[in-house]
C-alpha cells in the first residue's frame, strides 16, 4: 500500500475484522492494512464508521470486545482525520445514492470519503475497481 499519493478511507468492516480475532484471513489482512495506514499516516474514517464499529464490535461478533476496550479503540482513532457526517454530507449522500444506485449507508461512506479528500475506500461492501465520485473502491479481501 502506498499512501504517499492520498488518504485511504477505512470502512467499518475493515476496522471490525482488524479487532475480531475470529475473522481468520480477513483479520490478518485488515490488521495489516491498519498497521500500514497508521505507519504511513494516511488513514481516515467517518463518524458513521466509528459508530458502526462500536455497535458491531461490542455486540455482533463471536467474542465481543468489552465496552471499555471498544471505547479505547475508538479513542485511538481520534488522531486520524474523521469526517463528520454533517447535514451537507447527508444531502450529498442522498444524491450519490440516487446517481449510483447505492444503498444509502454505502452512499454516506462515499460522501464522507469524498468530503474528506480520500483517494480510495477500502471496503468489501462496494464493487472492487469501481470509481465513485472520483474515489476508487478496493476490496482487500478478494484474495483472502
Amino acid at each position: 500500500m502506498n499512501c504517499m499519493s492520498g488518504k485511504i478511507f477505512i470502512d467499518t468492516n475493515i476496522l471490525i475484522y482488524a479487532y475480531d480475532l475470529d475473522a481468520g484471513a480477513k483479520h490478518v489482512t485488515a490488521a495489516s492494512i491498519l498497521r500500514d495506514t497508521w505507519e504511513k499516516q494516511c488513514g481516515m474514517l467517518s463518524t458513521q464508521v466509528l459508530q458502526e464499529f462500536y455497535v458491531n464490535i461490542t455486540r455482533k461478533i463471536v467474542k465481543p470486545l468489552t465496552r471499555a476496550r471498544a471505547r479505547g479503540v475508538l479513542e485511538s482513532y481520534f488522531s486520524w482525520p474523521v469526517e463528520l457526517n454533517s447535514p451537507v454530507t447527508v444531502m450529498y449522500a442522498s444524491e450519490i445514492e440516487e446517481r449510483h444506485q447505492l444503498a444509502f449507508w454505502d452512499a454516506l461512506i462515499v460522501a464522507a470519503a469524498v468530503r474528506g479528500g480520500a483517494e480510495k475506500i477500502y471496503t468489501e461492501d462496494l464493487n472492487h475497481g469501481q470509481t465513485i465520485e472520483g474515489v476508487q473502491i478496493q476490496n482487500p479481501f478478494l484474495n483472502s
